[in-house]
Formats: structure tokens, sequence, C-alpha cells
């Protein structure tokens, strides 16, 4: 994969999982980077590497604050929107934050660069917005169905203003739908939530759900892989592509590898049906053809990544803590 040379990236949500890892992965390619934080979730210890850097800046602000948006975007070409609430669970519990923090913030960071003259973006959206889709793998062009999130909703919300954006105003954009992501920094989730019980409670593990939930994951070094690939390859005003691997699993088969890596045999006790929660789709698998087309394929299972997670994790235990 060629690199992208002499870019000024700007990175919202730059401190959290992803954002961090991507960071790094634009500064070894020798590019500039300005990463937009506000820290609500983001992690500075995420950043160490990246900060010795002298090709990185960091700045400490809000997407719902558009002064200092403004002022921070200048002088980049490039925007990768990574920033979001992505605490599905508990979206009903709080249903203004994916508004203002996804929905809101989408189109401040829309407008901070119609305004600085920067008209490139790639924005992590989700595989949440197909819902409860009838077709399974589900391609980028699936008929959507009824939202069942508010988080997949205003990834949705996001996703239609910067099509509008590109139509009305020459931009070029990237969206990627994700599933899943696992690997290193990983802060939220099924492996962190049962690892952490396992850590406190070792001799039982309560699951949210029936653990018959079917579920797709991607580690994070294979989904920067992918973006950049269709960085690289496809340049239509709007590109969009699922990113995920082309197998599934079930909650349970996650239980069985995470338990046996810690040579554990706790019991483990259900509840809540096939769902864990509102919102949380049972069946969660996309269809990849369309990135895997351009020559993109992930170099870890399923399996591997949720096992590199929990390394991560049993390595790190100052990210439990934190949370």
């Amino acid at each position: 994969m060629s690199e992208m040379p002499e870019i000024k990236y700007f990175v919202t949500g730059g401190a959290g999982f992803i954002g961090s890892n991507l960071v790094d992965r634009i500064l070894s390619q020798g590019n500039e980077v300005v990463v937009y934080d506000n820290f609500s979730t983001g992690i500075r210890e995420y950043l160490e590497k990246a900060n010795k850097n002298s090709r990185f800046k960091l700045i400490k602000g809000d997407l719902l604050d558009t002064k200092s948006l403004n002022e921070a975007i200048k002088g980049c070409d490039f925007v990768f929107h990574l920033a979001a609430n992505a605490d599905v669970r508990f979206g009903t519990e709080h249903p203004s934050k994916d508004l203002e923090q996804n929905t809101i913030a989408t189109f401040n960071v829309l407008e901070a660069m119609r305004k600085n003259s920067i008209n490139k973006i790639a924005f992590s959206s989700t595989g949440s917005i197909y819902g409860e889709s009838k077709i399974i793998p589900t391609p980028e062009n699936a008929p959507f169905p009824v939202q069942t999130s508010l988080y997949g909703a205003s990834k949705l919300a996001g996703e239609g203003l910067i099509q509008a954006y590109a139509e009305g105003f020459g931009f070029n954009a990237w969206i990627f739908r994700f599933v899943s992501i696992l690997g290193e920094r990983y802060p939220h989730g099924h492996v962190f939530d049962f690892y952490k019980q396992l850590r406190d409670h070792p001799g039982h593990l309560e699951v949210l759900g029936n653990g018959h939930q079917k579920k797709s994951y991607l580690y994070v070094q294979d989904c920067i892989d992918a973006i950049f690939t269709a960085l690289e390859k496809s340049h239509k005003s709007v590109n969009i592509f699922n990113l995920g691997t082309d197998e599934y699993v079930e909650v349970n088969d996650s239980i069985n590898w995470i338990c046996s890596h810690l040579g554990l045999d706790p019991k483990i006790s259900y509840s809540g049906g096939e769902r864990g929660w509102i919102g949380d789709n049972p069946f969660i698998f996309l269809d990849c053809s369309r990135i895997r087309s351009l020559g993109w394929k992930p170099k870890n299972n399923i399996q591997q990544g949720i096992i590199k997670t929990l390394d991560f994790l049993v390595e790190n235990p100052w990210v439990l803590e934190r949370r």
C-alpha cells in the first residue's frame, strides 16, 4: 500500500481507541496530525507515543464549541471524523447525547471544513444503521429498515449530512460502516465487560442476552488498513464501505475463548432474552465484498482479535480501573 505524503490530517476523537491507533499510523507515514478531543472518553495515555513526534499537535476542545473548532481546523487538508458518543446500550437514558455528540457535532465539523476550504472527510459510521436487516450478510445498498437505536439513527443522520455537503459543496467523502472493532486500547464492549467481571469474580459471569447473539468483529489494525486502502483506491464523490470480517461468532464463542485463555471455568447466567438491551441487534453480519474488491482483506480472524484485546486488558489493568 502506497503512502499518502505531505498531508495534514485533522482527527476528531483522536485520543480514543480507533483514533489514537489511526494517529500513530498517520505519523508513521510521515504526515502531520492535529487531534481535537474533549476527553469525555478519550485517554491521554493513548497519545504518549504521538506526543513525542514533532508532527503531532493536540488540542483539547469540544465539537459543540464552533469557535474553537473553526480555529483548530485551520490549515488542515483532510478530516477524519471519529469523535462520537458510542454508548449504544444506554442511549435511551440520555436521548439528547446522540443528537448532540453525533449529529450536531458532524454538522459542526462540516461547517468548519466549508469555512476553511477543506473538502475531504472520512467518517466512522456503523453497521447499526442497518437496524435488524432482513438481508444477511448486509451489503451497503441494502434497504434501510426501522432504526432500532438512537446511536444508529444519529450516525445515519450524520451520513446524510456528509452526502449532502458532498453534493452541495463539492466535498469528497469516505463513509465507513464498522462492525465492532477490537484490539489494543479497546475501552468498552463485551471483551472489556467480560474480563472485568472475571477479574472481580472468576467463578461467575453474567451475560446480557441469551448468548446466541451473532456478531461480527474486526481487529483495529485491519480496520485502519481498510480505511487507507479505500482512500487510496476509491475516488467517487461519496465512497461508502462496510468494514468487517467474512465471519461472525456467537457471544458464547467469545465467552469460551476468553475463559479458556484465562484458564477459568465460571458459572454463566443469562438475562434479557435474545437482546441484551434496547437496540441490541441479535445478528450483525456485513457484506464486505466492496472493500475486498479493492484488494484488502483482514490479517486477523475474530478469535485472534478477541485474544489480542484480552491480552491488552490483562497487561494494562489501569484501563479497566480508569473506567
